[in-house]
């Protein structure tokens, strides 16, 4: 079987639907075959037309005796037909399918399905779709799957193109090696397949789901544990524990250590110091002290005479980064070197700063993307260090790492919360360190779901912040106006607060498209308490740290994703006053399940939790990776399957078996190698 053939190959398919099939990206008999339903309306269910009640999808069996089909006024074709079985008759009707009356041949049986409604005063059947009893029933008496469309082209004829492949898809090969199958108790590929398209019943759907999304979740982790057994095979720089330079950099800590920041720190020194390169992601809510833990791991790289890179998404967060690290570093007189590299640095600055790497004065180098490029001569780089790493491409991780020349330490860091099913598979070949405690002293943000009608009270709030001495985030989800989108943005709100609400207090306007000038420019005039109001987008998400800030307000707050508005939210309460965040409505529809979750709850774990529920992966991990995973069956919260798929995955390579005797097992293993963590 030829599953690379054109479609239009298989008989019944002519050029015109070949090409509409195309448009979705159904070239090939493989295409179609893979190309799984949406959803799913159940149809199996037969009922007598006594029976049937109005608002209901209802399914019969009957004969037509007549339809008669006639144009109501200009562009309006009606058809109507009675149909009758053994309790009675019920009217079917039809808009503007003028073919209907010649199709339907008399006294023969139908099963005919559609929602049984109102129309124009009388109960019918509207837009019903018929088979005839005596062919195999695509559309009509079963579970009927709706798969996504395009203009021309429905489900009735994506269901009738696959009917003519039945024969193909019951000889699908087995993918998965035959152990796994039969210990997890799993269909076969070919009649899973057969099922999406053509299901006998919801047991056996959900059956044929769970085969699948098995064989996705399958791939990713295994392609996840061959990247951790492939890393593990490099030798790792030795990087000694120096007791007496910890204790000193602990004890100058103007605060105290949470235990968690302690037991994640002395995981990150038992790294350092095996045979093997460490690859550890901390991950820690908003505001748990990842910075203290990523200068604590860099001191014992410095001090073993290595150079220690912290690359971060942006130059704001940069430059913050150097500020914060070169007075950490003070506390032990190594603060002259630390260097920061970022690409809007004028000339004679970088090519200081690539003379002090390239010599070793540099020991500590801090920038953005303009750390991988061919200039920087990093000889001697024993630990690598990046903030908010999935911000990052593969190919820019990978570009860092190699500058080394040996493998060097990586130490990844994250203020988004990761789900635990997501450990297991898009992280599964990392080591995970969870800062789960907050600074002594540090309070839980106050969050309220603000609506339109309700400004004032909420800017009367606002102003006794500012009265007494505290500042505010305004974030907006555009910069400009949008015709298309009811959203209000950065400059609309900068205008009306400056000028009207708050003209008596000093406010600013920061977005993405300002010169990177003017951006820190704005940034260090806020940090220094000379702005009071800053008006932003999302350049203000990750990392800024302003103690002074209590109130961050989010327009548009229904447009933010669960883990994005939680980091916005963790930019304020971060001194030792107490700090609210206003979730503002674009209208005053009632809030949705999010933002109602976002205001009851400071937890960042549970709030990913739920964000992955609602949006995916795409959510966490970064839309275009997320997106290249392709996951059309698999639920990355099915927390079962997944550590089912883990064990199976870890049994494979425990037994020793080899990728080249399942092809396309191969195929999919390599993709994800491509798209999780380290490759």
């Amino acid at each position: 079987m030829n599953l690379d053939k054109n479609i239009t190959e298989i008989k019944g398919i002519g050029p015109s639907v070949g090409g509409k099939l195309s448009t979705l990206g159904i070239v090939t008999i493989a295409d179609l075959i893979s190309y799984y339903p949406r959803r799913y309306d159940d149809y199996s269910n037969l009922q007598k037309t006594s029976s049937i009640k109005p608002g209901n999808a209802v399914t019969i069996k009957v004969t037509v005796k007549q339809a008669v089909g006639r144009y109501v006024r200009r562009g309006m074709h009606i058809t109507e037909a009675v149909a009758s079985d053994d309790s009675g008759s019920i009217r079917l009707v039809w808009f503007n399918q003028p073919y209907r009356a010649n199709s339907i041949k008399p006294s023969h049986t139908y099963f005919v399905s559609g929602n049984f409604e109102l129309s124009r005063g009388r109960l019918a059947i509207l837009n019903p779709s018929m088979e005839l009893e005596s062919s195999f029933p695509v559309n009509t008496a079963r579970i009927v799957p709706i798969y996504k469309e395009t203009k021309g082209l429905k489900s009735t004829v994506i269901r009738k193109a696959l009917s003519l492949l039945i024969s193909e898809i019951k000889m699908l090969p087995e993918t998965l090696p035959s152990q796994v199958v039969t210990d997890v108790g799993l269909m076969s590929r070919a009649k899973a397949v057969q099922t999406m398209h053509f299901p006998e019943s919801m047991e056996e759907l959900a059956e044929a789901k769970r085969r699948l999304g098995f064989e996705e979740l399958f791939g990713i982790t295994l392609a996840s544990l061959l990247n951790k057994q492939q890393y593990e095979q490099d030798t790792g720089v030795n990087i000694p524990f120096n007791e007496k330079t910890a204790k000193k950099f602990v004890s100058a800590l103007p605060y105290k250590l949470t235990d968690a920041q302690r037991k994640t720190t002395w995981q990150i020194y038992g790294d350092l110091h095996a045979e093997k390169p460490m690859n550890r992601l901390v991950e820690g809510d908003v505001g748990s002290g990842k910075t203290v833990v990523a200068v604590m791991s860099a001191v014992m790289a410095m001090e073993a005479g290595f150079q220690v890179t912290l690359m971060a998404p942006t130059e704001v967060l940069a430059r913050q980064h150097a500020t914060t690290v070169h007075e950490l570093l003070s506390y032990i007189g190594l603060e002259s070197e630390v260097t920061l590299l970022v690409g809007s640095m004028k000339p004679q600055q970088k090519r200081t700063a690539h003379a002090r790497i390239k010599n070793g004065d540099a020991r500590m180098i801090i920038g953005t993307h303009a750390l991988i490029t061919e200039r920087v001569d990093l000889h001697n780089l024993g630990l690598v260090i990046i903030d908010e790493q999935h911000r990052f491409g593969v190919d820019q991780r990978k570009k860092l790492q190699a500058k080394a020349g040996i493998m060097p330490h990586v130490l990844s860091m994250t203020a988004t919360p990761i789900p635990r099913t997501l450990a297991l598979t898009l992280y599964g070949e990392l080591d995970i360190s969870i800062l789960d405690e907050l600074p002594p002293g540090r309070n839980p943000v106050m969050t309220e779901i603000v609506s339109p009608n309700s400004r004032k009270q909420m800017y009367e709030k606002i102003e006794a912040e500012l009265t007494a001495g505290r500042q505010a985030f305004v974030v907006c989800p555009l910069i400009q106006e949008s015709e298309v989108l009811n959203v209000i943005s950065a400059e609309k709100v900068y205008e009306e607060l400056s000028k009207k609400v708050f003209k008596h207090r000093k406010v600013a306007l920061l977005h993405g498209k300002m010169k990177p000038e003017a951006k820190d420019s704005v940034m260090e005039m806020f940090v220094a308490g000379e702005i009071e109001i800053l008006v932003a987008t999302t350049v203000v998400e990750v990392g800024v740290n302003v103690p002074n800030a209590t109130i961050m307000l989010i327009e548009g707050a229904e447009r933010f994703g669960l883990a994005q508005a939680h980091q916005l939210r963790g930019r304020v309460g971060r001194g030792s006053h107490q700090g609210y965040c206003y979730l503002v409505m674009s209208d005053s529809k009632e809030p949705s399940r999010r933002l109602k979750a976002l205001q009851n709850n400071n937890d960042g774990f549970k709030l990913a939790e739920l964000d992955l529920e609602i949006r995916g992966p795409g959510a966490i991990y970064g839309k275009d990776q997320s997106g290249q995973l392709d996951l059309r069956i698999a639920n990355l919260t099915d927390a079962v399957l997944i550590s089912s798929a883990r064990n199976s995955a870890s049994m494979f390579i425990h037994n020793g078996l080899k990728l080249n005797k399942y092809p396309e097992l191969k195929i999919a293993v390599q993709k994800y190698r491509a798209v999780t963590n380290l490759n």
